[in-house]
């Protein structure tokens, strides 16, 4: 169980004092990979804002005498994003202006942490607004046989509730954001992922999926200029064509009409009139 409980008064360790790993690696890589993957979304998403951070697997110490607690993703705002070229060793909450997380994230393995009892217990008394817990193993016989796919708490009269998801999202809207799951495509793997959504249940594209639809979009710019080319093209023949045909009837009636005279000439020589013929 967490302890909130120390002198703020005192002498505080800097980040540069504070061990930046509990030297626990991650069970899995998933682990890694969605919490990283909601980041790379963020950046997208927020690119114009700099009061944020989302870490991972990152320390949050809350104080000095107790050690990290270390989920596997976490947002902050209200904070700086750039914290200088070495960036953050670890978020130390009396450097952030005591600005706790407002989402917490557990991503759960073969190997039970306890993230539904007592890391729930321990986010809850740190006074994290939103828990989630995303968990591909639901749905199995026994430990999680009853759990959902993505379990949302939030922090209401000091009490984590459990939040209801529509089609498999939570809207989060101190963060503006809805932290849903759906089937996609990310780092060559097809799977199910973690992904951000506007308001409207929108999902926001992942930067693989943004760069195919830019490739997709620019080839089809280009197949339209090459059958704007192919049309302009046409119609220069047409009028190429048209305008050969003209000159054929031109001089094929200057010939007739040269012809015509140089008869009344010779008719007019044997002295007979031509418009009498």
């Amino acid at each position: 169980m967490v302890n909130l409980s120390y002198n703020k008064n005192r002498l505080l360790p800097s980040a540069e004092e504070l061990p930046c790993s509990d030297e626990t690696p991650v069970d899995n890589q998933l682990q890694n990979d969605i919490p990283n993957l909601l980041l790379s979304l963020l950046a997208f998403i927020w690119m114009e804002r700099d009061d944020w951070y989302f870490g991972v697997d990152m320390g949050i110490y809350y104080n000095p005498d107790e050690p990290a607690i270390v989920p596997d993703g976490f947002l902050a705002i209200g904070v700086k994003h750039d914290t200088g070229e070495r960036g953050r060793l670890s978020y130390v909450l009396w450097e952030e202006a005591y600005i706790m997380p407002i989402l917490a994230l557990e991503v759960i393995s073969e190997k039970y942490n306890g993230e539904y009892e007592g890391k729930l217990a321990d986010y809850q008394t740190l006074g994290v607004l939103y828990y989630a817990i995303y968990n591909p193993l639901s749905g199995r016989r026994g430990r999680f046989k009853n759990r959902e796919r993505l379990e949302v708490y939030k922090l209401i009269a000091g009490k984590y509730e459990l939040l209801e998801s529509e089609n498999n999202r939570v809207w989060l809207p101190e963060i503006g954001l809805a932290l849903g799951y759906e089937q996609g495509e990310h780092i060559a793997w097809v799977r199910e992922w973690l992904y951000w959504y506007d308001q409207s249940g929108n999902r926001y594209l992942t930067a693989e999926e943004r760069a195919m639809n830019a490739e997709a979009s620019a080839q089809q710019e280009r197949l339209i200029a090459t059958q704007e080319r192919l049309i302009a093209q046409q119609e220069r023949l047409a009028k190429q064509e048209a305008e050969a045909s003209a000159e054929q009837e031109r001089l094929a009636k200057q010939e007739a009409e040269q012809k015509a005279q140089r008869l009344a000439e010779r008719l007019r020589a044997l002295g007979i009139n031509p418009d009498e013929v």
